[in-house]
């Protein structure tokens, strides 16, 4: 039988790279937040602005399609030994014996490593329009009638 994790010392196991590569991943979505409250919409970018903007979203991607994944499943593979051999039971093997399937810790590994992806994919989808949307204000809700159409006051010259 493959031997089981120690998890009274998972702390020891925490792999660095993978936990800074989550906080610079962070820090860089709050930088992000932060300063598009800060800039403008219409004030124009110059070429210098653009060069650090550009290398900015190159390493915020870079870090999340790249470095992250690539610890995680290190992490995992080295720290955790989640390999192919490595059989997931369940609680009282509830898995293997009740459900009659198998379940490698692997493919639980590879699933962790997918929803890395997502999560990622989700943020910078979110990142991006909330720096499309800076600047933008609510417009104002026009008072309705009682069904449903907006209130206009008409003009002097009795065209809307």
């Amino acid at each position: 039988m493959v031997e089981a994790i120690n998890w009274g010392h998972w702390y020891k196991a925490l792999d660095v790279a993978f936990i800074l590569s989550l906080l610079v991943l962070a820090a860089g979505s709050v930088l992000v937040l932060w300063y598009a409250k800060r800039r403008p919409k219409d004030q124009p970018l110059t070429w210098g602005e653009a060069m650090v903007a550009a290398l900015f979203v190159f390493f915020m991607m870079f870090v999340a399609y790249g470095i992250m994944p690539h610890q995680w499943l290190l992490f995992a593979d080295n720290h955790l030994q989640w390999r192919k051999d490595k059989i997931l039971y369940g609680p009282g093997d509830i898995i293997h014996d009740q459900l009659r399937f198998t379940i490698s810790y692997e493919a639980i590994r590879d699933f962790i490593a997918v929803g890395l992806y997502v999560v990622a994919v989700a943020v910078q989808c979110v990142l991006w329009a909330v720096w499309q949307r800076r600047g933008q204000v609510k417009p104002k809700e026009l008072p309705t009638s009682a069904y449903g159409r907006p209130l206009v006051k008409a003009s002097p010259s009795g065209n809307n």
